[in-house]
């Protein structure tokens, strides 16, 4: 007969809690203690006494400090634990390690682009320098969308993306930059096959300095407009309109062709995290991680505000001490970024990642690092910087999961990943969007949203590197078309979040 599950998971031999696999009531025997109180699954349960003031440690690592008194059996939780400020070790380089690169690499069907580029989908897109001109890139979209697209079965479609900013800003600075850096990303992204930019004529942002600035060059693939100078609505939408029917016959002409691993360019993300994410699902995209570099691929850990407190994991496996101290470099402009803003790190988790278990910052960032794997940390970079290394990089950006991932695709991301414990259901036009499932009742809730459960790694017995495994396959899966669960919902057409700092003026 098969032995019964544990009730409880103990993550290292150093830690003074250990977490319910399943609720558990008060008087429960588990890891040898007795639950003073009612435990919810997932919730934490000190195994030794924990002195006011002391550390909690989980993965053993510091993820917060007492803040009474704690006994063996108590639950272990926001009204006993705070976050507070201590020393970290970050020992640059010490871990980094050569890659065992694998000779013979995996494939997918893509689609080659100019300059070595490589999309996993073929769309048509329309993106707009101000938000004055949202609505009318929004009915150019529709316009087409209305008419039979049958003839152009390669195509996946036609996106309008559309953002709230371009205006009242000043047209220098962090904030200007961003938004530049993130038009000019999706502009070259691989997944468009053609690109129409709108404006309205009169904003901040003009298109004419966007494409100064990246050298960016007009051509039957790249038209822009504005709707002061074509005349109103009607005329805009008409010529975008007309401009995207000219597009759309050699958008068609391309087809899929076998290409190595090394092209893929992974987006790492999770969002309404549980404590489960940290042991599941996180982990289990780390070891695919692990794998798509060794076969030459590239994967972005991003979400600077929920790596706090476990940067120091990642500045050892940098390659160098410059890529190690540029990380730390991001972490200092968010101290005091919040400071300023009269926030502060510690004001993540949410409420709903505290109700899955999650109690500081530095527990979720514990678990969220986890997502990079183990292999060297080869670069940091700023918010839609374009990335020019292979290997596990990682790139600065807000924890609010559509503007982070908005900057990871601007990077050149032509796939997302996207781990979450509550339940998400995010799509991300063009890249496609897998959603692993960190516990299996809630996939088992949302099978139609979820691609993946991680869940069995806790309650099926399987293991990281398998469920890593099964990730990677996957991956190659959608890469070469096959369509994610969002993608068939139709999300991703109002998930375009450039990143706002700054003065609206």
């Amino acid at each position: 007969m098969a032995s019964a599950k544990p009730l409880t998971i103990r993550l290292n031999a150093a830690d003074n809690v250990v977490v319910a696999r399943i609720d558990l009531l008060a008087g429960t025997e588990a890891a040898g203690t007795v639950c003073r109180d009612t435990i919810p699954a997932g919730h934490k349960i000190a195994v030794d006494a924990i002195a006011a003031g002391a550390a909690v440690r989980k993965y053993n690592q510091i993820i917060g400090f007492a803040t009474t008194d704690i006994a063996p059996g108590d639950h272990v939780h926001v009204h006993n634990v705070e976050m507070r400020q201590f020393d970290r070790d970050y020992a640059y380089c010490e871990e980094a390690r050569a890659t065992d690169f694998i000779n013979d690499p995996a494939t997918f069907e893509g689609y080659r682009r100019s300059g070595d580029r490589v999309g996993t989908r073929n769309y048509i897109g329309i993106l707009t320098s101000v938000n004055c001109s949202a609505s009318v890139a929004r009915y150019i979209a529709d316009a087409v969308r209305q008419e039979d697209l049958a003839d152009y079965p390669n195509v996946d479609g036609v996106v309008a993306l559309v953002h709230g900013t371009g205006c009242g800003m000043a047209d220098t600075g962090e904030g200007y930059a961003n938004l530049q850096r993130t038009l000019w990303g999706y502009a070259r992204h691989p997944n468009f096959a053609g690109i129409v930019m709108v404006g309205l004529g009169c904003e901040v942002n003009q298109i004419d300095f966007l494409l100064e600035a990246y050298g960016i060059e007009r051509g039957p693939l790249f038209q822009t407009m504005t709707i002061q100078e074509s005349g109103g609505t009607r005329r805009s939408v008409e010529r975008g309109a007309a401009l995207i029917r000219e597009m759309l016959p050699e958008a068609n002409r391309v087809r899929r062709e076998t290409l190595p691993a090394s092209h893929l360019t992974l987006a790492l993300q999770c969002g309404g995290s549980d404590a489960y994410s940290g042991i599941t699902a996180n982990p289990s995209l780390g070891a695919a991680v692990d794998l798509l570099v060794r076969h030459g691929g590239t994967a972005i850990l991003s979400e600077t505000p929920e790596i706090y407190g476990a940067e120091h994991l990642l500045t050892r496996r940098a390659v160098s001490q410059e890529v190690g101290e540029k990380l730390i470099e991001r972490i200092r402009w968010w101290e005091a970024y919040t400071e300023r803003n009269g926030g502060e790190m510690n004001n993540n988790p949410s409420p709903g990642n505290k109700a899955g278990g999650l109690t500081t910052i530095l527990e979720k960032s514990l678990g969220a690092a986890a997502k990079g794997g183990t292999t060297n940390l080869c670069g940091v970079y700023q918010y839609a910087e374009p990335i020019t290394q292979s290997g596990f990089v990682f790139m600065d950006s807000p924890g609010y999961d559509p503007c982070s991932i908005t900057g990871q695709v601007a990077s050149g991301a032509n796939i997302v990943t996207f781990t979450t414990g509550r339940g998400s259901v995010y799509g991300c036009k063009p890249a496609p969007s897998l959603k692993l499932a960190t516990n299996t009742p809630m996939f088992e809730r949302m099978d139609e949203d979820m691609d993946i459960n991680c869940g069995g790694v806790v309650d099926a017995g399987e293991s990281i590197e398998s469920v890593g495994e099964k990730i990677f396959q996957r991956l190659l899966e959608v890469a070469s078309g096959d369509p994610t669960k969002s993608e068939q919902f139709g999300f991703g057409d109002d998930e375009f979040v450039p990143w706002q700092i700054g003065a609206v003026m």
